[in-house]
This record gives structure tokens, C-alpha cells and sequence, in this order.
């Protein structure tokens, strides 16, 4: 995710939720069926499960099997932290991620360690990332029956976000029909953006597009703020303790936000 400021915390603190957090069923499951359902997130980066932590949490607690792939190690980015990129990045952040994970009740963690930033690297040759992506995403899709992943927008244009939804929508949008499972996009709706200058570029989505949302309690909200306090070399302690509060008071409010890709 984007590298937000410390600045995030006193910013939540001036934002109160727009509405109470209802315990509600999540709007893809709405029955006893969420305790069958195998549910794969595809994200770029260790921490990028945090844009939509509350609604992974929200699985987790229904009963969903939830594996978490992070098709790289984020091994480029050293965010706050004073470790040179490269491999021992890569090991702290793959760390952090396995934190994270548990700490949102996740069934498991898959780590690809694919290269920070080489997603669109010469994609269309043999051997790229981009299609060593293709051909593990095909391994884990069996029998699931929802993916969770960055909009084509990547949140805010971040290229292995991009490709990530690109890569992931490819592999299941050549899958039969009878074996396809639900692809959604998360986004933030037009006019939720949280008002920091660190998101004054992310990407917003028109309300009447996000036509499916999970729902959290409180308890799937604290258990973001958990998974948010792992990723210590990405994000300073002020920024750690107010970004799920701020999130939950503008983009979320409640619920966390999808599209239908098909």
C-alpha cells in the first residue's frame, strides 16, 4: 500500500464513524454457506491485505477458509524502517505478513516471492513474473468459490497492483463457468476517500458499481487494527494505530467495499 504519514492518527481522531457497526451477515453469504466457503485474497505486497482487512476478518470469524497470496515480498520497499532492500527485507516483511494473516484469523499464508516491482516487467515473455504468476494463481483456485483482489486502478496505480488484478482476472475468467468462482474488486466509493494528502490520489469507484459489500463488527475491526500493528517496517506507530480507525470512518463506515469483475 501506499506509504500513508503519521498524520492519519490525528486525523481519525477527528472523524467519527458516519453509523454505528451493525453486526451483519456479508452481503456474498448471507446464510450458514460462509462456513463452506473457501475464500483466496490475492494482493501484491505484505501489508496490502490491510485495504481490506475488516471484511477478511469477517470471513475468517463466519467460518471461511481464507488463504492470503502475496505474489511478492515487498523486498524493494523499506517503508519506515532502516533495512536496505533486498532479502532481508524480504524475510521481515514476509514475517509481518504471517503476523498479519493471524492476527486476521486467515487460514493461511502463501508468499510467491516474485520480485517488489517486477510484475510488469517484459510480462509477456516465458519465464516472467507475470507468468510464473498465472501459472501458480492456477494451483490455489481449486474448489474456491470467491477471490478478493486490487481493482485494475490498484488502489492508487501502484504497477504490481495493477498487474495482480490483471493476472488474477485472467486466470479465472479463462476457468468453466461451473468452476469459476466469484471475482470482486475492492474499492473505495466516490466521496469516501479519507481526507489525508497521502490518498489525494488514490482511486475512487462511482457507489452504483460497488454493488457487493462485507460486512464487520467491531470485533473484525480490532482485529485489523491488530493485523495493521504488524507491518512495522512499512508504517510508523502513530500511523499503525489510526489507519483502520480512519479507514473505518470514511471508506468503510461499516462495510468493505466490492465490484463484480464479470
Amino acid at each position: 500500500m501506499n506509504r500513508t504519514a503519521g498524520m492519519i492518527a490525528l486525523t481519525a481522531l477527528t472523524l467519527a464513524p458516519a453509523h454505528g457497526q451493525e453486526t451483519l451477515a456479508p452481503a456474498h453469504g448471507q446464510d450458514s454457506r460462509a462456513e463452506a466457503q473457501r475464500v483466496l485474497v490475492v494482493v501484491a505486497h505484505p501489508d496490502d491485505e490491510l485495504f481490506m482487512a475488516p471484511a477478511i476478518a469477517a470471513l475468517a470469524r463466519q467460518g471461511a477458509q481464507v488463504t492470503i497470496i502475496h505474489a511478492t515480498s515487498g523486498d524493494a520497499g523499506p517503508g519506515v524502517s532502516s533495512l536496505t532492500p533486498g532479502e532481508e527485507l524480504g524475510r521481515v516483511r514476509a514475517m509481518e505478513a504471517f503476523c498479519s494473516v493471524n492476527a486476521l484469523g486467515a487460514t493461511s499464508s502463501v508468499q510467491f516471492d516474485l520480485g517488489d516491482g517486477t510484475l510488469g516487467l517484459d510480462a509477456h515473455h516465458p519465464g516472467s513474473p507475470a507468468r510464473q504468476l498465472v501459472s501458480r494463481l492456477g494451483g490455489h483456485l481449486a474448489q474456491v468459490s470467491l477471490v478478493l483482489t486490487w481493482g485494475p486502478d490498484g488502489g492508487y496505480g501502484h504497477a504490481d497492483h495493477r498487474m495482480v488484478s490483471a493476472l488474477a482476472t485472467q486466470v479465472v475468467q479463462a476457468m468453466p463457468d461451473a468452476e469459476r468462482p466469484r471475482l470482486l474488486y475492492v474499492g473505495i466509493p466516490a466521496g469516501g476517500r479519507p481526507p489525508v494528502p497521502e490518498m489525494a490520489e488514490w482511486a475512487v469507484t462511482d457507489p452504483a458499481l460497488l454493488t457487493e459489500a462485507i460486512a464487520y463488527t467491531p470485533a473484525d475491526l480490532a482485529a485489523a487494527q491488530a493485523a495493521a500493528q504488524c507491518h512495522v517496517t512499512q508504517f510508523d506507530e502513530a500511523t499503525r494505530a489510526g489507519m483502520m480507525p480512519l479507514f473505518g470512518a470514511t471508506m468503510w463506515q461499516g462495510k468493505v467495499h466490492f465490484r463484480p469483475a464479470f
